[in-house]
């Protein structure tokens, strides 16, 4: 990775090594460890790869394979994340672009990954169709690495429709290839979906040590997806296990402890998936934690964890998730006598299940696994034809000898009269082509007098537009320092702040001229309201969505009177969403808010996304927010208000994610939560005002010459 980037940041290198570099540093460094940063990094390929297009260059066929290349990443981050719909839409932009240049391993790729997510989403019609036309071009190629993947993925499809005969057949076949090009990513998938298989036969033991034996390859490949997965499947055995002894009348203990065992690797899995942000691989443990938990009879958990896992899949659309949170919840609130959410929730698993498993699904399924053989068969007769007709040749070969002597003896005659009249054709139209490119010659001379006079009129027109551009452009900034101006007076004066908060810093850094992220500040008695909030989005969009939330902060407490920080958000996004309902079209936006309230020694909390740290002795305390935000959200609750008595020398810091998702550092990676308590720990010793200094310097060595990707907004306290 280091030489990597060493070739990426040397502006000298040709920009064939640049591509190179930072296709492999968004693959191989970022992929399948932080999918976020791979697609930052896969943008940048893609915006040097577009640099070699014409007219801006002149390597239009390098320019697109990169192109392609970066898009298939961003495509596969977004997978990993679960985020399907995207996935889609950037692989189809990228098959676009393969097939344009011809670029068939390209192709063959993008078929297989758009038959991942079509796979994932339920939709095996779909997703047999792209890994069929995958596999016949990646035999058609030769790749044996990727037709291994694609029999794997065609097993995955038989094995989710019950048909274990023939996924243990296609996973075989790819096993076969992986060991044989040594590709240890492989061979652990393959170790994975045979586990699986043999999970449903019941023979558990063998299923757990093909499991094993893929976690340990995902361990020594620091594969997070991969480990996630695992542990899932491991976790699936003992839940397995403990349904089997269930089944035959087995003692309760051991029936529990494999029930427990099952959770501890479903959360140990949800830890992994959580790091790398797979929002699917995090609802898929949540379902699987809600059915033991609605076996065990623990009604009232198993539909917190079902209720977050059928949210999770509505926003990444995962038909199977939605079927299995769904048939979850129908089973609780059943037994809890909710019939109008248990009849809600069966319709919507009845409507689901007959989606993902229709007979057009199965028919569809059959008819492209037969045509996938039959046009093998074909290939293969056509070749035997061809062997066939080697031989017949080979035998009529002496024959056809002699008569061509013969017919030769006869055309020698005639050639001769031929060539004759050949050249006195040849003659006349080399007459005729002459006059013509003299008429040619005289077109285009007054041709090129005609493009040098509109020449002329395009230079000045160019001029004009330039004018008018810059002048346009100058409007524009105008009104944005103007709209600077107008969103800096709603911000509370820092005099104002070091009056109110006599030990405190603001380290504020819009990413553009106007920003989402603003502070907050009002006093009400002896009590000191202050906030860090985060507005949808950056720029013009994000600051419009700050005035509207600002405006809201500003009701809930003078026209309402609230100084209680939970009331306070609870009032504001009721404002907000009000406000926002007024718009004919649907608006989503809303804020992420750490609201405090200081009065002497006592600290009350509230948060919309945003934690509240406190640094005591050297130890970072965090009071965690509640995860909704401030707008529009299903299942809205009231916000919860934490109190905490301070004590002397404690420091408080309330913040938005700008600064820990900055990227940057010697690899480019995000700055990360982690990095920042270290950092406010070890400023600890300098005066508070000194530690925005601190702060905004180690912001600004962490970002060097990457782009500042979002507002910053942090605010300290110390008592």
């Amino acid at each position: 990775m280091d030489s990597l980037w060493g070739v990426w940041n040397d502006k000298s290198q040709p920009t064939l090594n640049r591509l190179k570099a930072m296709d492999d540093i968004a693959w191989v460094g970022y992929l399948f460890t932080l999918p976020d940063s791979a697609f930052y990094y896969a943008q940048q390929e893609y915006d040097l790869a577009e640099t070699l297009i014409p007219p801006k260059g002149n390597d239009e066929a390098n320019g697109l394979k990169y192109m392609s290349k970066a898009l298939n990443t961003q495509g596969v981050s977004f997978a990993i994340r679960g985020n399907n719909p995207q996935a889609i839409k950037y692989y189809k932009i990228g098959l676009d672009i393969t097939e344009r240049i011809g670029d068939q391993s390209g192709v063959a790729a993008a078929l297989n990954n758009i038959g991942n997510t079509y796979k994932d989403q339920g939709d095996f019609a779909n997703a047999i169709d792209f890994y069929t036309r995958s596999l016949i071009l990646q035999e058609k190629l030769g790749n044996k690495k990727g037709a291994a993947a694609t029999h794997g993925n065609i097993g995955l499809v038989h094995y989710k429709q019950g048909n274990y005969p023939k996924a243990i057949e296609h996973h075989k076949s790819s096993l076969d290839i992986e060991v044989e090009i040594g590709n240890k990513k492989g061979v652990s998938n393959c170790y994975g979906n045979m586990g699986m298989v043999y999970s449903q036969l019941k023979e558990f033991d063998k299923a757990r040590a093909y499991h094993e034996r893929s976690l340990a390859l995902d361990i020594e490949l620091n594969d997070n997806s991969g480990m996630g997965n695992s542990l899932i499947n491991i976790g699936n055995v003992f839940e397995f296990e403990a349904e089997e002894l269930e089944n035959i009348g087995a003692n309760p203990d051991s029936i529990l402890a494999k029930y427990n065992l099952a959770i501890d690797y479903y959360e140990k899995s949800i830890e992994v998936f959580k790091e790398i942000e797979n929002q699917n691989g995090v609802a898929t443990n949540l379902v699987n934690i809600g059915k033991v938990l609605l076996i065990r009879k623990e009604l009232v958990k198993a539909n917190e964890f079902a209720e977050n896992a059928l949210a999770i899949a509505r926003i990444t659309n995962s038909r199977e998730l939605i079927r299995d949170a769904s048939i979850i919840l129908f089973n609780v609130n059943k037994q809890l006598n909710n019939t109008s959410k248990a009849l809600e929730m069966y319709e919507l698993f009845i409507a689901v299940r007959d989606s993902i498993d229709s007979e057009e699904n199965q028919k569809e399924v059959l008819r492209q696994e037969y045509k996938y053989v039959y046009d093998k068969q074909v290939t293969a007769d056509s070749i035997k034809q061809v062997e066939a007709k080697k031989v017949t040749d080979a035998e009529l070969a002496a024959k056809e000898a002699q008569l061509s002597i013969e017919e030769n003896q006869r055309y020698s005659l005639y050639g001769g009269l031929c060539i004759l009249f050949v050249f006195a054709i040849f003659m006349y139209r080399r007459f005729r082509v002459t006059r013509k490119q003299k008429i040619i010659i005289e077109f285009q001379k007054t041709e090129v007098e005609k493009q040098k006079e509109f020449a002329d009129k395009q230079r000045l027109s160019a001029e004009i537009q330039k004018a008018l551009v810059e002048e346009k452009n100058t409007e524009i900034l105008d009104s944005m320092n103007y709209a600077k101006r107008i969103q800096k007076a709603l911000l509370p004066p820092d005099s104002l702040m070091q009056e109110a908060l006599k030990k405190s810093f603001v380290l504020y850094k819009p990413k553009d001229i106007v920003a989402g992220d603003f502070y907050w500040l009002e006093q009400v008695g002896g009590k000191i309201l202050f906030a860090a909030a985060d507005c949808t989005g950056h720029g013009v969009p994000g600051a419009m969505v700050s005035v509207i939330c600002n405006n809201a902060l500003n009701r809930s407490v003078r026209e309402f009177g609230l100084v209680n920080p939970g009331e306070i958000l609870s009032k504001t996004r009721e404002i907000v969403i009000e406000e926002f309902a007024k718009s004919d079209d649907e608006v989503k936006d809303g804020m992420d808010i750490a609201l405090c309230s200081l009065d002497g020694s006592k600290l009350m909390y509230s948060g919309a996304h945003n934690p509240l740290w406190l640094i005591r002795d050297g130890e970072v305390i965090e009071t965690k927010a509640n995860k909704q935000p401030i707008g529009k959200f299903d299942n809205l609750l009231p916000y919860t208000t934490h109190t905490i008595e301070l004590e002397k020398r404690d420091s408080i810091y309330i913040f938005s994610d700008g600064y820990v998702d900055q990227f940057g550092g010697p690899k480019g990676k995000k700055f990360k939560a982690k990095a920042f308590r270290s950092l406010l720990v070890s400023i600890q010793g300098e005066p508070i005002a000194a530690q925005k200094k601190c702060l905004d310097e180690a912001f600004e060595n962490w970002r060097g010459t990457t782009e500042q990707i979002d507002d910053v907004c942090v605010i300290g306290v110390r008592i």
